[in-house]
């Protein structure tokens, strides 16, 4: 049995310039981290012919091509994986809908447990190049690309997004004191209800054409630059007033992105001590995220008293194989 884990991801700035409307024409570029709740994917030889998936729901059929998963039938079409085998997944949080990546989180993994059942070696490059291939180009989702580089290379970094399609890279230098304060200083809570991000992120990539809201894409991209500028020289107040400028101009570019519920919370989170505050993820719902000083957490946990605590905390890792 072949089991990968794989980390969702806890984007800070400039999501949204990593959709194709927007990088097909200049650099987008995303300040993302991943964290230490996880997709858990395990893929097992069968004992007969058929395929047999198992997520929220459970499917066995007799060919690849009757998969209703369209990201699990399109992985297995992709990597020319044939019949006989059993998949299943779990998730440390709410599978869709949350903001996390949870789907490139999947698509991820299942990859990655493919690959090593074949006894195929691949980098997180690659990886995350199939998972955005499989996504964006085969299942035909409206998203961008930073779910799956972060999901696949996991860690605290910057990704670009090239018009030519390629992706960089950037390692982020973080010293350890000041990591630590960035973790201190988190506190996330979820909102209690998922959206659909496909729906959202339509409307983004529409909106991405005109030329009022590139130059908004444009200043975010920047920020993420800036972001990680503030992260190596370990200054708490330069990323509080970018993530802050980020939220404003992201909750510019359309109306779905935030509500009155939303915009309620962040209020809330503000008046009881946060620093800065977002919604992660294309918008609508999912979780909420602060910067905060730890003084202030008990009185952000008292006014948000309706809402769930969860700690989200950045983590080192990529996907990768635990048992094999």
């Amino acid at each position: 049995m072949i089991i990968s884990k794989t980390p969702f991801r806890m984007s800070y700035v400039g999501g949204g310039t990593d959709i194709r409307a927007f990088y097909q024409e200049e650099p987008g570029a995303v300040v993302s981290t991943s964290i230490d709740k996880y997709m858990y994917v395990s893929l097992h030889k069968k004992f007969d012919e058929k395929i047999r998936i198992a997520y929220s729901s459970v499917e066995e059929v007799d060919n690849i091509n009757q998969l209703k998963h369209p990201l699990a039938r399109e992985s297995l079409l992709l990597t020319n994986l044939k019949n006989g085998v059993e998949i299943t997944s779990t998730a440390d949080i709410p599978g869709k809908g949350t903001g996390l990546g949870s789907s490139s989180s999947y698509t991820v993994g299942l990859l990655k447990a493919i690959h090593a059942y074949q006894s195929i070696d691949s980098d997180p490059y690659e990886i995350a190049s199939l998972a955005c291939s499989i996504e964006i180009d085969k299942c035909g989702e409206p998203i961008g690309k930073q779910d799956q580089f972060a999901a696949s290379f996991g860690g605290l970094r910057m990704y670009e997004f090239m018009p030519d399609e390629s992706v960089k890279v950037h390692d982020i230098k973080c010293t350890d004191s000041f990591k630590n304060q960035l973790n201190n200083s988190s506190i996330s809570f979820y909102l209690g209800t998922t959206r659909s991000a496909s729906k959202i992120l339509e409307v983004q990539k529409e909106v991405s054409k005109k030329a009022k809201k590139k130059l908004v894409l444009r200043r975010m991209a920047q920020i993420a630059h800036e972001f990680k500028f503030g992260i190596e020289n370990s200054s708490i107040d330069n990323l509080v007033d970018l993530m802050n400028e980020n939220w404003s101009l992201k909750k510019s570019l359309t109306s779905n992105i935030s509500n009155t519920f939303v915009d309620d919370v962040y209020k809330s989170g503000l008046d009881a001590g946060a620093w800065s505050g977002k919604l992660l993820g294309a918008g609508g719902s999912g979780f909420v995220t602060f910067l905060a000083p730890k003084r202030a957490h008990k009185q952000i946990k008292e006014k948000l008293f309706n809402l769930r605590e969860v700690s989200l905390k950045m983590e080192d890792h990529g996907s990768q194989i635990i048992h094999k």
